[in-house]
Order: C-alpha cells, then structure tokens, then sequence
C-alpha cells in the first residue's frame, strides 16, 4: 500500500449497486476516499490493472455481502474478493483490513465467502443505510478526522476518486440514533419499569423518562459463534463454545453477563453490535467464529466496544480440539483484562469439566439438544449424556447436564409420577460428589429437592451454594423465587424474579413467572402491563396468553380473561385456562365440558385440575386433586399459597392440613 493512501475500496455485485452507492456516498459526506469502480464491471486487461491495483493500494477493503452476492458463483466481484483475502495473508492480524458489510439478512454460514472475510465482525447495514456510527468507525480505522456528516450526495455524482484527507478522533453515535434506539428498548423492556415501580415515590409513575440507563461499563454480552465448518454441521460446538464462555464470565467479580437464552435470541437475525448491546443492556459484546476439521480447530473472537464498534482486543487460535478448554481460558481472561477486572482461571481439570475429547463433545451436543427442549431432543439427549458418562464417568459437567436433562422431561409431561425427579437427583449428587466446586450440580439438587421431596430447608441450601460458587446465576434466581412463593415470600419471590429477568432479560419464561408473582402479589395492573409487552415480543410462547387469562380474571374482566385463554397457542395451557373463563362467563354447560376435556390429558397437570374444581366451588374435589399433585410430585404444588383460584379453599380446616403435610410454614403476615 502506498504510504499516501487512505482509500475505502467498496466491493459489489451487480445488483446490490444501489446499496453500495448509499455506503459510498455516506462516507464520502464524511470526509472518506472511497474507490468505487461504476464502470459496469466490464473485464479486460486495462480494468484489471486498475483493481488490480486499487486493492493492493487501498487502506480498507469493504466487501458487501448479500444474498446476491451468495447465489453468484462466478462474478468480477468474486476476483476482487480474491485478491483482498489474499492480500490479507501478508497484513498483522492485529490490522484490520477487511470490514465485512452485510446489506441483508444473509448470515456468515450461507454467504460463500472467503475465510478472512468471515474471522472479522460484520456489520449489517440494510440496503446500505448508513448511519454515522459506520462512517465514524471507518473514519478512525484509517486516523483521518469525520466531520459531521452533512447530507449524502449522489454517488452516481460524485467524482470516482475524491481525495479529502484529515486525521480522527474517536466519536460515539449519533444522538438521533440514540433517542430512537432508546424509544425501541423501552417498548422492549417493560419489566424494567416494573421493577423501578417498587421503589418509586408515592404519585410518580415509574419509567417516566424516556432514556433508558446506561449500559454498566464492566459488562459484556457473548453471541453464539458462528459454525464456519465446511459442512455446517458443528453447530453445537460453536454454540457450545459461547455458552462455556458465558459460564466462565459470570464467574469474574463484577462483571455483567447476561444469559444464554438472551444472548443467543439474537441468533439468524439482521441486528448491528450497537442494537444487541443495548437490548440487553451492555457496553461490550463478544463474538466471534468456529471452524473445526478432524482434531483441529480454528476460533476466532472479538471484544467490541458498543458503542463506537471498535475491536478492543481480537485473536485467532489455531489448535487441537483438546485445547478448547485453554482457549476458552485465554479468551476469558483477555475480555477480563480488557475490562480491567480480575479473571479467575478454572483451569482445565475444575468446574466440572473433562479431559476426554469425545465424552466432551458428546456433552455438546447433548446440551444443543436439551436447549431446543423438544420431547424428541431430550430422548436424545439423555443418550448423548450417557454416552458420555460411558466414556468419562467422572465428567461432572455432563452428570449435571443430565439432571437437568430429567427436570425437563418432566416439564415436558415425561416421568411425571417422580421417576424424572428421583434421577434428576440422583445424577445432581453424583455430579458434586465429583466436584463440590460446580454449581450445576447444587442448583439441579436444589430443584430436585423442592420438586420431589418438598424439602424446602434442602433446596434453601443447595441455593446457597449455587450463590456462593456462581452469584450470577439467572436459572438460580428463578428457582429461588419458585421457593420464595413456596414459603410465603411474595415480595422475596418478586426480588428474584426481577433478578433473574435483568440477567437475562429476552427469556420469555423470566417474565413469566414474573407475571405470575405479581398476580400473586395482587399487583394485577403491573402483571397485565408486563404480560402484554412478553406477548407482543412473543406471542407463541407457551403459557403468556394463560398467565394474562388468569390476571385478568382477578381484575373481573371476563371477557378479556377468555379471549386470553382462547388465544394461547399451547394446547395444555389453554387446556387449563378455558374451563375457567367459560364458568366466569356463566357458559356453564361449555365451561363442563371444557374441564372433561382437561380431565382427558391430566397426567402432570393435576394441580391445575385442582384449581379448576376451586373455581367451580366444588371443593371436595379441588382437595382430591391437590392430594394426587402432591402424590404425584406436580410441580405446580410450588404455587399453592396465595393462589386466587384456590382461595375458596383457604378457610378450610383441609387447607392448613394440605400445606402442614407438604411443609410449607404456617400462614404469614405477607399471606
């Protein structure tokens, strides 16, 4: 490259000419050289000298990446493609060079690019719209100044070469953006005024203000990797790798990680760092690629700085597959000093893990599977999980891994008589007979011992282990707000509801049960609010519509408790909830035949059926029902204190007996 130049070349195919002329002339607005050739892509020997030497001369290759581009196999484009990865073989990986720009929703797996393009982030700029936060990125990679951007001009217009040169400074985004950007987040993120409304003043409505918080500068969202196997086929190693991460991460002391579910929610979609980041919530975002071929394996990773998409740390390991768990180590410790906080290294050997490559993968994939949650998946889950405890029995990690395996089974209406429990925690204690040190282990034979055996002092402590070994654990907030309704601690269970929520704030099933103890709470006008917002993000989520139905019936609004209950799109939660809106619309003969239809799939859901006969006032059969939940080890039995659809049974001499025999404490000044 020729010490005076500081060009942009931007690369194209045919048909994303529009796109590439938009990012052209935003950041030619911005002060930028951009070489753009609009000669039609004509061939011959004169045009191949000129790219030919544009590309050796230019300072940032932008290729522009969409499903145009993907469904070319042949293409001019293509050769420049070429010449720039190859270039990129004589450039310190510690330069950037190549800045990826995805002008679609086309996702690194499907987009046939070369190799170099896919180690680096990309941006996503929907039909090249460019917003100042781009032009300011590009404008510091090559140390020239962005004046603030007037109006695009054509491209078409504009002279191919322009010349304008100025040293940078290092700008945010735009405040615009910013205001937009904040308005979305607060459409996406009701709870968070509902958890300020607690500890509001009298009179003043919460979440008032328009402007969200800032992001905790010491916090950091992992994304999935991105599988670049050949074959696409290692999927779950790459996603595994991302999850390992997150665990590792959660571990350093005051940092801000948030959960896999939310992390990964963004999986597929059109999103710039800048959006995830302030979804959920962070300054920083971690990302990066797997490509894995028999023992070897090469992971790239990124730490990007939000809110002006700089790369503050990258790197590129190319090892054996026995190495991951160094990797996993080294990345962890590079975000960590990055951040300026102190890494505390697992090491190889601890938390639960294993030095048998195959049980390891075997591990993986079991855990893709438990993670898609289908009854087909965990059947082959708790294979792989057993196929991996064959090859390493000591493996804490996958006897874990299996537990938890077993507690959804359950949830999914298998092993419902207490066998899913009894082995969920079986393997839960071999797994910290293995390693007292893994968190996993406790936080399944927490759940095992609330869900199975009622003892609720047993999972009380298993959680306060769980908070000792991993304090940011967002499952572990939910299971000790699940014990919190258990013993009467509304405004406890409320606590860490709102705990796990923040932690991972794009799970539907946080704000769920969120919902659901504020319901109990009688705080129905917050569970509405909350509720509602859960459905608008996602509608198909099962048990939303059922919650809203239930809090709506407590608000005496029938009618929109039934169009609720009819509108669930899970086929046993509105099971469950239509009997109950059809009795409070006086539809009799329709709400009986509705609880002849529950009675027909009742196998799990006997505690609901007991609701459903406290509703309809036949309270002998409401406290047969309780006893076979009880009997059954229903889990639904958590919520049996403060349930408005059980209070007809509260002044029963029965009721106290019930919550005496399953141990539940007296009745409290909070109940």
């Amino acid at each position: 490259m020729s010490e005076a130049s500081q060009a942009v070349f931007i690369s194209y195919a045919s048909q994303d000419a529009e796109a590439a002329r938009r990012i052209c002339a935003a950041l030619r607005a911005a002060g930028i050289e951009v070489w753009l050739d609009q000669s039609e892509l004509r061939g011959g020997d004169a045009w191949d000298q000129k790219i030919r030497r544009q590309i050796q001369d230019c300072a940032l290759f932008i290729p522009v990446i969409s499903a145009n581009s993907a469904a070319r196999p042949e293409g001019y484009f293509r050769l420049e493609w070429t010449l720039a990865d190859e270039r990129t073989q004589r450039i310190s990986r510690s330069k950037t060079f190549i800045v990826p720009v995805s002008v679609d929703a086309t996702a690194p797996a499907a987009a046939d690019v070369p190799e170099s393009f896919a180690r680096v982030q990309w941006t996503r700029l929907p039909g090249g719209e460019t917003p100042p936060a781009f032009t300011q990125r590009i404008a510091a990679l090559l140390g020239v100044a962005s004046p603030a951007a007037q109006p695009a001009p054509d491209a078409s217009a504009a002279p191919a070469m322009p010349a304008a040169k100025q040293r940078a400074s290092r700008l945010g985004f735009a405040a615009a953006a910013a205001v937009l950007i904040a308005v979305a987040l607060l459409a996406l993120q009701p709870w968070r005024m509902l958890t300020d409304r607690a500890h509001s003043e009298p009179g003043v409505r919460a979440g008032a203000s328009a402007v969200p918080a800032a992001a905790p500068e010491r916090s950091v969202a992992v994304l999935p990797f991105t599988d670049m196997s050949a074959r696409h086929d290692q999927e779950y190693f790459s996603d595994g790798l991302a999850e390992e991460l997150i665990d590792a991460l959660t571990r350093v002391p005051q940092l801000r990680v948030p959960a896999r579910t939310s992390s990964f929610s963004f999986k597929g979609k059109a999103v710039t760092v800048g959006e995830i980041a302030r979804t959920l919530g962070v300054s920083h975002v971690l990302e990066g690629s797997v490509r894995t071929s028999g023992d070897h394996m090469r992971i790239t990773a990124q730490l990007v700085r939000a809110d002006d998409g700089f790369h503050l740390w990258s790197q590129t390991y190319d090892r054996d597959v026995r190495d991951v768990f160094a990797v996993q180590d080294d990345i962890a410790r590079a975000v960590a000093d990055e951040l300026k906080l102190a890494f505390l290294s697992v090491g190889t050997a601890a938390a639960g893990r294993t030095t048998n490559v195959e049980a390891h993968n075997l591990y993986l994939q079991a855990q893709y599977r438990v993670a898609r949650d289908t009854i087909p998946d965990l059947e082959q889950a708790v294979q792989l999980y057993e196929e991996a405890l064959r090859l390493d029995p000591n493996y804490a990690a996958a006897w874990a891994g299996l537990a938890q395996c077993h507690t959804r089974r359950v949830a999914n209406g298998l092993d419902t008589n207490g066998a899913g429990y009894r082995a969920a925690r079986a393997a839960a204690t071999r797994a910290i007979e293995l390693d007292p040190q893994f968190a996993d282990g406790y936080l399944m034979l927490a759940v095992a011992k609330m869900q199975y055996d009622l003892d609720w002092q047993g999972g009380a402590a298993a959680l306060e282990k769980v908070a000792a070994l991993d304090p940011n654990n967002a499952l572990a907030e939910q299971i000790r707000g699940h014990l919190a309704v258990a013993v009467g601690r509304i405004s406890d269970a409320l606590a860490h509801f709102r705990r796990a929520v923040d932690a991972d704030p794009l799970n539907p099933i946080g704000r769920k049960y969120l919902g659901r103890a504020l319901h109990y709470g009688r705080r129905t006008s917050d569970a509405e609010a909350l509720l509602r917002a859960a459905i608008a993000e996602n509608a198909q989520f099962p048990g939303l519509h059922y919650e809203l139905g239930r809090t709506l019936l407590l608000e005496g609004d029938t009618r929109g408790a039934l169009a609720a209950f009819e509108a669930e799109p899970n086929n046993d939660w509105r099971t469950f909830g239509v009997p109950l809106g059809y009795f409070a619309s006086h539809r009799l003969p329709e709400a009986q035949a509705a609880l002849h239809t529950q009675l027909a799939h009742v196998q799990g859901s006997e505690f609901q059926v007991a609701e459903t006969y406290a509703f309809f006032g036949d309270t002998d059969q409401a406290f047969e029902w309780l006893d076979r939940a009880v009997e059954q080890h229903d889990p639904g039995i958590l919520w049996l204190r403060r349930d408005a659809l059980l209070a007809r049974l509260e002044t029963d001499p029965r009721y106290p007996a019930l919550l005496k025999r399953v141990g539940m404490p007296a009745v409290s000044k909070e109940d």
